[in-house]
């Protein structure tokens, strides 16, 4: 299977906001987005997928939940202990964090699996900037089909069909 060196995600045309399709290769994918839809000027809770240029950078998963294929990007086991900061006034604004942290955060180890494989994507990481937006993720979708919060979600079975096929700074290009 070849390597994919661009994936390009856009809304599903006459669907909900929150559906969408990524391009990847000749092949497309259902995918799910966030709940306001594809938009530029991303603020922290709106529910947007940033339009934008985005490299993968690294990964985390759940190694008691999922066989990792084999990939060329960094994965790092995610513990119970790992969260990601989502408070804009903090100096850990839009990082990984350890917690038990007193400021707003989500827990990596979700009970739901969205994020048994999840891939972080240079969105306001390199430069980050307060409330424009944290944990943009790619991650695996819900079995009932809900919007994300702003990220990108793929189903299981696709995400470990394109999990060999990616590296990192591999360009996830979304457009309105």
């Amino acid at each position: 299977m070849q390597n994919i060196s661009t994936l390009t995600v856009r809304r599903k045309p006459g669907y909900l906001p929150h559906r969408g399709v990524l391009i990847a290769g000749n092949q497309s994918f259902d995918c799910l987005l966030g709940r306001s839809g594809i938009g530029v000027n991303k603020l922290e809770g709106d529910g947007k997928t940033p339009i934008g240029h985005f490299s993968l950078l690294y990964g985390f998963y759940r190694k008691d939940r999922i066989h990792l294929p084999t990939n060329r990007l960094a994965m790092r086991v995610i513990g119970s202990s790992d969260g990601w900061c989502d408070a804009p006034e903090h100096p850990n604004y839009n990082e990984l964090i350890k917690r038990p942290f007193k400021a707003s955060h989500e827990a990596m180890s979700r009970v739901d699996h969205l994020y048994d494989i999840c891939l972080v994507m240079d969105y306001n990481i390199f430069p980050r900037a307060r409330y424009r937006g944290s944990a943009i993720f790619f991650h695996l979708a819900s079995m009932e089909g809900k919007a994300t919060e702003g990220c990108i979600a793929l189903p299981l079975p696709v995400m470990q069909k394109l999990l060999p096929r990616l590296a990192r700074n591999v360009t996830i290009q979304v457009v309105g």
